[in-house]
């Protein structure tokens, strides 16, 4: 999935550079030796082999070969997201005990599932998890897409009973209020790259209710890059970084939009593929009446947004 030694994930940045300016690491083999001391010291793990280590914005993630097996470290240095990249490892470990396919962070050798470790530079927030072996969701594979139909409602399921202030932004007020979050981003934020388009959102949400549903935790990032998948069968979802405090039926309406998206490779979703999704999605949780309407309204709103500023060659402005 990716090439061997030091990559970035997105950026066209000169990776050896970025891991010195980011993380004060000097080279691969330096991280290596830095991980090596880190997860000895703090999960009492042994690295016998580090294939790859990839950076992603404020992030890296690594894969290494220990006496525990094949392990994922991820870190990052974005201080202000301490406590809160704390808190999911705390929620993973939570879904995992629950039976949901996730990756459920080791617990360090006093106890914690995400440790403050030192790179000699700046504090650097790490988590450890299995290595899961597979691939990225196909959306041509129709079991597979109505698989990840059903494991993002069960997902949301799950999530519905944890509540954690530390994931829960203080600052959303009556952002809850999608009528009004929509008519905010209409008035403030559309540029007008669709017109067309936005009045048909205009038009939907000025004849809708408030949501009949409660907001909770939600994954806010489920796409192909976030579903591992063997075949058809879904292994895990992983990154959970973006997981916030909104409706279920706004993750769905995210996935319906994003969800044939990689790490480069941005496409709109087809419409079939959408249905297939929604049909597995309800397999598990069916939607009430409005939220298939807040749905429409909400993915159109989504596809909007997803609209490059720039050349459109994926076609995100003929698929709203």
């Amino acid at each position: 999935m990716f090439p061997p030694g030091l990559s970035m994930l997105w950026e066209s940045t000169e990776p050896q550079s970025a891991m010195q300016r980011r993380f004060g690491l000097d080279s691969f083999d330096g991280a290596v030796n830095w991980l090596t001391k880190g997860l000895a010291q703090a999960w009492a793990v042994e690295v016998e082999d580090c294939e790859r280590i990839v950076i992603s914005g404020d992030n890296a993630i690594a894969w290494v070969c220990t006496d525990q097996g094949a392990l994922v470290a991820k870190w990052s240095r974005a201080r202000d997201q301490f406590v809160r990249f704390t808190a999911i490892a705390d929620l993973l470990g939570g879904l995992h005990k629950q039976g949901v396919l996730v990756a459920p962070p080791l617990t360090s050798v006093d106890g914690q599932r995400r440790v403050i470790v030192d790179s000699g530079s700046s504090p650097l927030s790490m988590t450890v998890q299995p290595q899961i072996d597979g691939d990225l969701l196909d959306i041509t594979d129709e079991t597979a897409v109505r698989q990840a139909g059903a494991c993002l409602a069960t997902l949301h399921v799950a999530l519905g009973i944890h509540r954690d202030s530390r994931l829960i932004e203080p600052d959303r007020g009556q952002s809850l209020d999608l009528c009004q979050r929509i008519e905010t981003w209409l008035e403030l934020e559309d540029v007008g790259r669709v017109p067309d388009a936005s009045a048909r959102l205009r038009d939907q949400i000025a004849s809708l209710s408030q949501i009949d549903a409660e907001p909770q935790l939600i994954h806010n990032d489920y796409r192909a890059s976030n579903i591992l998948t063997a075949g058809s069968k879904i292994l895990a979802v992983i990154d959970f970084d973006e997981v916030g405090w909104d409706y279920c039926i706004s993750d769905l309406a995210n996935a319906f939009v994003l969800l044939g998206t990689r790490f480069t490779k941005w496409q709109p979703t087809p419409a079939g593929v959408r249905d297939t999704l929604l049909e597995g999605y309800q397999s598990v949780r069916p939607l009430t009446h409005l939220e298939h309407q807040w749905l429409q309204a909400l993915a159109l709103w989504r596809g909007i947004r997803a609209i490059p500023s720039g050349d459109d060659p994926a076609g995100w402005a003929n698929a709203v």
